[in-house]
């Protein structure tokens, strides 16, 4: 008589093993990109407001800045945001363009805020 053996060869739990690991693998992975986007997205909100803030200083001082570009800094969330201000004339004489290109501190662009301004 012939004894039945219960349980799993020796390559079926490699390959269950190896689906495992590449589906372990794919989640360690997501998860990493997840934890970058939440970063990325913490820095514009924080660029954003960087921006939002020069150019409402702008408008609440009531002067026009001059044609050309100038660079600012600012700190919002612990964080220093480098920015660049564009002043650029319209064909309508009583107003500017104003653009806020903001930075993070190593350089590399995060946002950029545009809007129009009467001198």
């Amino acid at each position: 008589m012939r004894q039945r053996r219960c349980g799993f060869t020796l390559i079926e739990v490699l390959v269950a093993l190896t689906i495992v690991a590449i589906t372990l693998g794919a989640g360690i992975r997501a998860a990493g990109v997840l934890t970058d986007n939440t970063q990325r997205l913490a820095d514009v909100s924080a660029a954003q407001w960087c921006a939002d803030n020069q150019l409402t200083g702008l408008r609440l001082s009531g002067m026009t800045p001059p044609i050309g570009d100038s660079d600012f800094s600012c700190v919002e969330l612990g964080q220093n945001y480098l920015g660049q201000l564009i002043v650029r004339p319209t064909d309508a004489p009583l107003f500017v363009n104003l653009e806020a290109r903001i930075a993070d501190a190593a350089g590399r662009p995060l946002l950029s805020l545009r809007t129009v301004m009467r001198k």
